[in-house]
C-alpha cells in the first residue's frame, strides 16, 4: 500500500528474517487477534499501561484505536511510528518508535510486542535491530531510549544486546502495585560498536517531512 499523500505508507525495513512496514488494514486485523489471543502469562504484567488486562475481544478493538489514533494525531514535531513485524508473511507483532521535536533533540524512544507464538526465537532483537537502523542511519539519531520493568529479564536482555546502558530507574504503578523500571540508553558510538543485524530501508526520502526533516 502506497500514496503520494501518505508517503510512511511505502515504508519497508527488511532483516534476513523479518519485513517491518506501516500495517494495512488486513494487517491490523492480524495484529488485533494476536493481542486478543495473548502476549505474556496473565499472571504478570509486563506493561506500564496494562493494555493487556482487558478482555480479548476489548483488547482487540483498542488495539485498532490505539494505532488509528496514532495515524491522526500525527505531527512532524510530534509522531509516533507502529510498525507490522511480519516473519514470512505472518504477522508476529509489533515494533514502535516516537518522538517529540526529534528534529531538535535527535532522540527517540522505542517500545515493542509479540504474540506468545513468535516469542524465544531472537525476533524482537532482529525488529528492534531495524528500527534502530532506521533511526541512526536513516533519520540520523544521536540518542535511543527504552524502558523496561525491572524483572522484564527478556526486555532488558535485548536491549544489552544491542549497546543500551542504565540510565536511571522509574517508579510505575501496575494493578494498584508499585513496581520499578529501568530506563535504559543507546548513543550512536555504541550503537555502531553492536551492530550485527543487516537491515535494508526503502521508501525513507519521501517520508523524511514527515518526521520534521529536509531530505
Amino acid at each position: 500500500m502506497t500514496s503520494p499523500h501518505w508517503p510512511l505508507a511505502g515504508l519497508r525495513l527488511r532483516t534476513p528474517r523479518l519485513e517491518l512496514r506501516w500495517p494495512s488494514l488486513r494487517d491490523l486485523d492480524e495484529l488485533a487477534t494476536l493481542a486478543a489471543e495473548g502476549v505474556h502469562d496473565p499472571a504478570i504484567q509486563p506493561f506500564a499501561v496494562a493494555w493487556t488486562d482487558a478482555p480479548p475481544a476489548d483488547r482487540a478493538r483498542g488495539l485498532l484505536q490505539f494505532h488509528w489514533g496514532k495515524w491522526a494525531s500525527w505531527q512532524p514535531a510530534d509522531w509516533s511510528l507502529n510498525l507490522v513485524t511480519a516473519v514470512d508473511g505472518v504477522i508476529a507483532g509489533t515494533q514502535g518508535m516516537e518522538a517529540r521535536d526529534f528534529a531538535v533533540t535527535r532522540e527517540v524512544t522505542t517500545g515493542s510486542w509479540l504474540g506468545l507464538g513468535h516469542q524465544g526465537r531472537g525476533i524482537g532483537t532482529e525488529m528492534r535491530a531495524a528500527v534502530l537502523q532506521l533511526a541512526f542511519a536513516g533519520l540520523g539519531a544521536e540518542y535511543a531510549v527504552s524502558a523496561a520493568h525491572a524483572d522484564n529479564l527478556a526486555s532488558l536482555a535485548v536491549s544489552r544486546k544491542l549497546g543500551y546502558a542504565e540510565d536511571g530507574i522509574e517508579r510505575y504503578v501496575v494493578r494498584r502495585q508499585a513496581v520499578r523500571g529501568i530506563r535504559l540508553r543507546l548513543g550512536r558510538a555504541a550503537w555502531q560498536a553492536h551492530r550485527s543485524v543487516p537491515v535494508e530501508i526503502t521508501g525513507l526520502e519521501p517520508c523524511l517531512p514527515s518526521f520534521g526533516l529536509t531530505s
